[in-house]
């Protein structure tokens, strides 16, 4: 596929030169932000935002089809928010995603997610698919909220793993959803020490890391 990168004053400014320069429309293209840019004191030491735009093949399809559902719930929610297709900063070949900015994109995440989950949910029932699909997944983010949070939740459970393995005891974190539980397994997944398991109902179900059987506790 082609691509281009291109420098603006702003992130939207960067982009709509990727536009011009492929000649194509907003969800024709895949976005990739490779730097938010910085601005300087008093105009010195800034730097402008840069951005990489990848021409989808034939249109996007899947992904063309959910950027149109997002900028209904926009526009019918009022909200000053734009969306764009970006490439997934965890590298996910099967995950292709719609990221919102804008000044109003705060309301778009909800306490602890909920309406960017709800949004995320309404989007794959727009495009009859389930919320947890693999193959061809469309993922919604708001202003990098899922990638930022995920990068805490892997922190954290490295943190706890660490303690599991000094204490010898098994620790259970508190109630999360399916996308951050799974940002716990997969982040011990190759722990050489603990393991995780989702123990629970609904919406008390919660991850508990464990040490690995044959680990011995520590004495004294």
């Amino acid at each position: 596929m082609d691509h281009v990168e291109a420098n603006g004053k702003t992130v939207e400014e960067a982009i709509e030169l990727v536009l011009k320069q492929l000649d194509a429309r907003r969800e024709e293209v895949e976005i990739e932000v490779l730097s938010p840019g910085k601005t300087g004191l008093f105009g010195i030491g800034g730097e402008p935002a840069r951005v990489r735009g990848t021409a989808l093949a034939d249109g996007g399809g899947l992904v063309q089809a959910a950027k149109a559902i997002v900028d209904n719930f926009l526009t019918a929610m009022g909200v000053d928010a734009v969306s764009t297709i970006s490439k997934p900063p965890d590298d996910s070949p099967n995950t292709q995603l719609i990221e919102i900015t804008g000044d109003d994109s705060g309301l778009l995440i909800g306490r602890r997610g909920e309406t960017l989950r709800s949004l995320q949910f309404m989007m794959n029932l727009l495009l009859n698919r389930k919320p947890d699909q693999v193959d061809g997944r469309v993922m919604l983010d708001v202003e990098q909220y899922r990638h930022r949070r995920t990068q805490v939740l892997r922190g954290l459970a490295l943190r706890i793993a660490d303690r599991v393995t000094r204490s010898g005891r098994s620790f259970t974190l508190e109630p999360m959803n399916p996308s951050e539980r799974r940002a716990i397994h997969v982040a011990l997944a190759d722990h050489p020490k603990v393991t995780t398991q989702s123990l629970g109902e609904g919406e008390d179900r919660k991850v508990t890391i464990t040490p690995r059987i044959g680990e011995s506790s520590p004495t004294g």
